[in-house]
């Protein structure tokens, strides 16, 4: 089962909800504030997306509001920390199919590619 990761009140997470229903895409879904994803999760993630830079919303209210030292993180252990205290810097939705696959975000042209749909 495919599952989508974001934030219950996030627009783009109830779009990408609305359209796996819409086309029957069995899915799950787990807010980031309430089950913080693992150290494991995230470091997984980071490498499927191509680094913890790609996988951080930098627009987001929460990164500015951040000090310069925080969002700087120097290691590996300093981004895992920094996503498990804000999960919301996370790019959303992050989506997980069955084969391990993630990807972030939502379009329409981009879900169809992704669920294989016409």
């Amino acid at each position: 089962m495919t599952t989508v990761y974001g934030l219950s009140n996030c627009d783009t997470c109830r779009k990408a909800r609305k359209w796996l229903d819409r086309f029957g895409v069995a899915h799950a879904f787990v807010d980031y504030r309430e089950q913080p994803p693992t150290p494991d999760m995230l470091a997984q993630w980071k490498e499927q997306v191509g680094g913890w830079d790609l996988m951080v919303n930098k627009s987001s209210t929460t990164w500015r509001n951040l000090s310069p030292h925080r969002k700087a993180p120097g290691s590996d252990a300093e981004w895992r920390l920094l996503l498990r205290e804000y999960p919301q810097l996370i790019r959303r939705p992050l989506v997980v199919t069955d084969n391990g696959v993630v990807s972030q975000g939502f379009s329409d042209k981009g879900f169809k590619q992704r669920f294989s749909i016409d």
